[in-house]
């Protein structure tokens, strides 16, 4: 095919796989090639019933004042039921490539297999704040659970090269906002939600989303991921198979000697949903293939980089609770509906394919940020990464 030429903001596409709702240009608007076949929005919120809020907090600038900012931060806020489905289980499985970094509430995961309540995703040191936030919007917008105990899922990755992030500017009001702005529909991507500050491969990293729709049973599902990239470096970056960032390291402000944060440090948190019937063990062997889908983006995994994914299923609403229905006390045996494990491939391509290109989304999808101490972090130049494509044939 033609190779394309770097689309801006003005008079966007308006073809959802090709721009966000304000209209920036998504990693297929710019005419990056991928596999497979997205859902209607290209996102997580493709999934039936899955919901997401982001709030962003960008406010001030010059030198670090804790407590005053600058402030580059936020919150991104997943509701795997929506509304109408809070305190219902899915079945859920967790995986960590690397561990530093946090994610709340897997204790109860691997016990049980299962998560009813909000995810939340926000900066490292706002877990706790996210933690009571979500707490007690539950309890505010369903009363009737206040008597069961909550386990939120609360997940970080490290903003503090833009952002003050010892200043508590993510609150539990900051947490609760973000659950009340949940929906579905498009998503915004880029410098939004809990990937406001982040850097990835020492450009302007953040949120990222993607889809694939595929058929089981005659019966066609979703796969989606929802990425908060702050991880890699430079020199590591691969697009379509290319490896760009070797060929882009002039400006990468974290690959110079003296960088306040080691080149490829940062942290990678991924959500992966899908509305195909599966079982705890398959959902956690879907969070085991998300670092495949990061490392054909190029990353090799850095020790300071905090990898961590949660994939769950929308299937079996009735399965999984530790809690009787109200009224209905007595013993009981449950059943799962689930893909057989040999048919599993083709949702585990779809997850490796959809965190590939939700990372890219996070990436072109940006723009400039200058934050803290006039720290700054450029946007991937998108007539560049185009040039570089093109002689490297991935358009052909």
């Amino acid at each position: 095919m033609t190779a394309p030429t770097a689309q801006h903001t003005t008079n966007p596409p308006a073809d959802p796989h090709h721009s966000t709702p304000s209209g920036r240009v998504r990693a297929r608007g710019l005419g990056l090639p991928f596999t497979g076949t997205p859902g209607p929005y290209n996102a997580l919120t493709d999934v039936p019933g899955v919901q997401v809020g982001l709030v962003t907090l960008v406010k001030g600038d010059g030198p670090l004042d804790t407590g005053h900012g600058p402030v580059r931060t936020g919150v991104t806020a997943i509701l795997p039921r929506g509304r109408d489905g809070l305190g219902t289980s899915c079945a859920a499985g967790v995986h960590v490539l690397n561990g530093n970094g946090e994610m709340t509430g897997t204790a109860w995961i691997n016990e049980t297999g299962a998560l009813a309540t909000p995810v939340l995703l926000t900066n490292s040191h706002a877990v706790g704040a996210c933690h009571r936030g979500a707490i007690d919007w539950l309890n505010a917008v369903r009363p009737d659970l206040r008597d069961r105990w909550h386990m939120p899922v609360v997940a970080e990755t490290y903003d503090g090269y833009l952002n003050d992030i010892n200043g508590d500017h993510v609150t539990p009001a900051v947490a609760r906002r973000a659950l009340d702005a949940a929906d579905g529909g498009r998503l915004e991507e880029g410098s939004v939600g809990g990937g406001t500050g982040m850097s990835c491969y020492g450009f302007k990293g953040g949120t990222g989303t993607a889809s694939r729709l595929i058929i089981h049973a005659d019966t066609t599902y979703t796969v989606a991921v929802l990425v908060q990239a702050n991880f890699g470096a430079r020199h590591e970056l691969t697009l379509a198979g290319v490896p760009v960032g070797r060929h882009l390291r002039h400006d990468d402000p974290l690959g110079a000697a003296g960088a306040p944060v080691p080149s490829g440090a940062g942290s990678v948190i991924v959500t992966v949903a899908t509305d195909a019937p599966l079982l705890p063990g398959q959902c956690a062997a879907l969070a085991r293939r998300v670092p495949l889908g990061l490392a054909r983006s190029g990353t090799t995994g850095s020790h300071f980089s905090g990898d961590l994914f949660l994939a769950f299923s929308t299937a079996n609403p009735s399965a999984l609770a530790s809690h009787y229905p109200a009224g209905h006390r007595a013993e009981r045996l449950d059943s799962l509906l689930f893909v057989p494990w040999g048919d599993m491939d083709r949702l585990f391509d779809a997850t490796v394919h959809c965190v590939e290109e939700a990372v890219a989304d996070a990436l072109v999808a940006n723009t400039p940020m200058t934050g803290r101490d006039g720290h700054h972090l450029p946007a991937l130049p998108h007539q560049q990464v185009i040039d570089l494509l093109r002689d490297h044939h991935a358009f052909d």
